[in-house]
């Protein structure tokens, strides 16, 4: 009697088949309402998303008509846009004839002193500048915390170099450094052998040698030297 007692306890209170089927039930269409507010949502974002890209777009294209206003068609000659072999001018020429030209207008900034200068050489008032005030001068007092007295902070910042002895030792060796100077020492004293003797005076008391052309069976001829006209006596006709 308790067994079914429990099992009848059971399925009416605890796990009841009918109340589980009308959860299920509810759920399904709870699940169905909110499939179909996602899906508006979801479009409707779309839309949105689409709608600004055509705005964009729209705007881009009117803002390149504007730059683009020297290619509009004029009486005399068809644009670009606007092609005689063309059933019907192009959209851009429509759109180039709505829109403005684009305007290139530099904003002049006023000086602050304009008015001032405007009346100097008139001379009615003296020009008048005006003058901030000078700051306030900041208290030397000494900041709240854990700090080093300012006199120790500087004295570690500004003390002596103490270079290691690494540092401080030259690269070069003492025999490098004792041939750069005897090198600086030879050039410094250098002493040529041969005297300098610029005055050509010197050579006058010399013995003139001779050259190899004057001395041996080639000498040198006399033609060019002596005399300007070459002379052969045995091709003469007449005997001269």
């Amino acid at each position: 009697i308790q067994k079914r007692w429990r099992g009848y306890y059971v399925r009416k209170y605890i796990h009841n088949y009918y109340a589980l089927k009308k959860y299920r039930e509810a759920v399904s269409i709870n699940n169905e309402i909110v499939r179909k507010e996602l899906q508006k949502y979801t479009e409707m974002k779309e839309n949105e998303e689409k709608r600004k890209d055509l705005e964009k777009k729209e705007k881009e294209k009117k803002y390149q008509a504007r730059k683009m206003h020297y290619l509009l068609s004029t009486e005399q000659t068809a644009g670009i846009y606007n092609s005689p072999f063309r059933k019907s001018p192009h959209p851009m020429e429509l759109l180039l004839r709505e829109s403005k030209p684009l305007s290139h207008r530099r904003q002049q900034i006023k000086s602050p002193f304009g008015c001032e200068l405007y009346n100097w050489p008139t001379c009615k008032r003296p020009p008048t500048f005006s003058t901030a005030q000078p700051l306030p001068t900041i208290g030397r007092q000494k900041p709240q915390g854990p700090f080093r007295d300012t006199a120790e902070v500087l004295q570690q910042r500004y003390k002596p170099l103490e270079p290691t002895l690494r540092v401080a030792a030259s690269i070069n060796s003492p025999l490098e450094k004792a041939r750069e100077e005897m090198k600086r020492e030879e050039w410094r004293n250098c002493i040529h052998d041969n005297e300098f003797l610029p005055f050509s005076s010197f050579h006058k008391n010399g013995k003139y040698e001779p050259l190899i052309l004057t001395s041996g069976k080639y000498v040198q001829e006399t033609y060019g030297v002596k005399q300007f006209r070459e002379v052969h006596p045995k091709k003469w006709v007449g005997g001269k």
